[in-house]
């Protein structure tokens, strides 16, 4: 086994725990579990730096310079048959990362949703406390908002 293959399998692993994070962050968004949320993105941002520090030592092992071109991975991959290993676990990386973007997608969108609901739920409750009415002593009508009973609540 290579320090390259050894490399790989450790990037997998990662990408594997990552998804198992995306994966309980989605249900804990899809049942409105907020409380579970602090400890999951600590995990999460565990994981990524995890991956990052991976993804750059990779990326010194191969003597490349980005990581944005997968295609030049495949193809450093190809010219080195010493590391056949590594070239049958990479597309297996390759498809647990699109997995992990999708699921971290999914999850923004949940986020937004719930952000729009809270919105729409804030505006509901300033927007009524702007209609209710009241008039003052002198007849005149009150920029108060409230009641007695709901301002001592």
């Amino acid at each position: 086994m290579t320090p390259l293959f050894l490399l790989l399998k450790d990037e997998k692993q990662s990408i594997m725990l990552f998804l198992n994070c995306l994966q309980r962050e989605q249900a804990a968004l899809v049942a409105a579990q907020v409380e579970q949320l602090g400890s999951i993105n600590q995990e999460k941002l565990g994981l990524i730096e995890r991956l990052n520090d991976i993804e750059l030592r990779r990326l010194q092992m191969t003597g490349r310079s980005s990581a944005g071109d997968n295609g030049s991975m495949d193809e450093w991959l190809g010219a080195h048959p010493e590391e056949a290993d590594a070239a049958r676990i990479w597309p297996e990386i390759l498809k647990l990362a699109r997995e992990a973007r999708k699921i971290h997608h999914t999850n923004g969108e949940f986020i937004q949703m719930h952000l729009d609901k809270t919105r729409e739920t804030i505006a509901v409750l300033t927007h009524r406390q702007k209609e209710i009415g009241l008039y003052g002593s002198d007849g005149q009508a009150s920029n108060q908002g409230g009641s007695r009973l709901v301002d001592s609540a």
